[in-house]
């Protein structure tokens, strides 16, 4: 069995793979400081309670835009099972070009998203990932990574909103009943969730134009991250829904260069 780690800002993420089934993932908030001991600890209740033995795992892959967690997930993975993780760079062989200006910029999870979302749709490819930031990472025919766009996410906006005005209060995200809000927080969460679908829709518009002059070929676009269901609820942009892509990136990138070696 393998295990994917995916430590994102907000969340980090935990995905069990037989072979490349994934039979079960759990989820714990991404807070700083954390301690090898409870992250040991807690990781031991979760494979209990999912019936799968810590022995099972035999390799153990970790994407993390959160640098300040990675040395802890790695000692927490030597002492649960005895294995130093894969960590997912843009200096792996990826089997891929990055046309980043500096590739080792590119985040972990955006080349997670690139490599599953290739292997599952082929390109070319939008992979919308909608978490702390929203991102749009664009992918070739060939599955090269050739750029993208990042904005705030969905979350962190509301969060801004609250922490950098005197009266705007915290709020639940929920859509309202109407675009045209009667009281303050049906205004916020208009314009926070509404905004957000438009925006998705107008730039995968732009996005679709610029790299249809490249790929002559209009791109599939999917979507992923913690809102990605309740956008494509709202807009026809997106065509599949993919929770787990960083997960299954994961596992993919190990599988390329666990070959590699061979």
């Amino acid at each position: 069995m393998f295990l994917a780690i995916d430590i994102g800002n907000t969340h980090t993420v935990f995905g069990v793979y037989r072979k490349s089934k994934l039979i079960s993932h759990w989820r714990v908030a991404s807070n700083l400081p954390v301690s090898e001991k409870e992250l040991v600890s807690l990781n031991k209740t979760f494979f209990a309670n999912e019936n799968i033995k810590l022995s099972s795992i035999d390799g153990v892959g970790i994407s993390s835009v959160v640098p300040a967690l990675t040395e802890t997930y790695t000692a927490m993975s030597k002492q649960l099972f005895n294995i130093f993780p894969l960590i997912v760079s843009a200096a792996l062989d990826l089997k891929i070009k990055i046309h980043y200006d500096n590739p080792e910029t590119l985040g972990a999870d955006r080349i997670c998203n690139a490599i599953a979302g290739y292997a599952k749709y082929h390109g070319p490819l939008i992979v919308i990932d909608f978490g702390t930031a929203t991102t749009y990472d664009v992918i070739a025919t060939n599955g090269d990574f050739l750029g993208g766009v990042i904005a705030p996410g969905i979350e962190t906006m509301a969060v801004a909103l609250h922490q950098r005005t005197a009266k705007l209060p915290s709020i639940e995200l929920q859509l309202p009943e109407a675009v045209i809000g009667t009281n303050t927080v049906n205004n916020i969460q208009s314009g926070i969730l509404f905004g957000a679908v438009d925006a998705a829709a107008g730039m995968v518009k732009r996005v679709q134009k610029e790299l249809y002059k490249r790929e002559r070929n209009n791109a599939t676009v999917i979507a992923t991250g913690g809102f990605s269901g309740f956008v494509s609820k709202h807009t026809t942009v997106i065509q599949h829904v993919e929770p787990n892509l960083v997960l299954d990136g994961i596992r993919l990138i190990y599988d390329r260069v666990q070959k590699s070696k061979k």
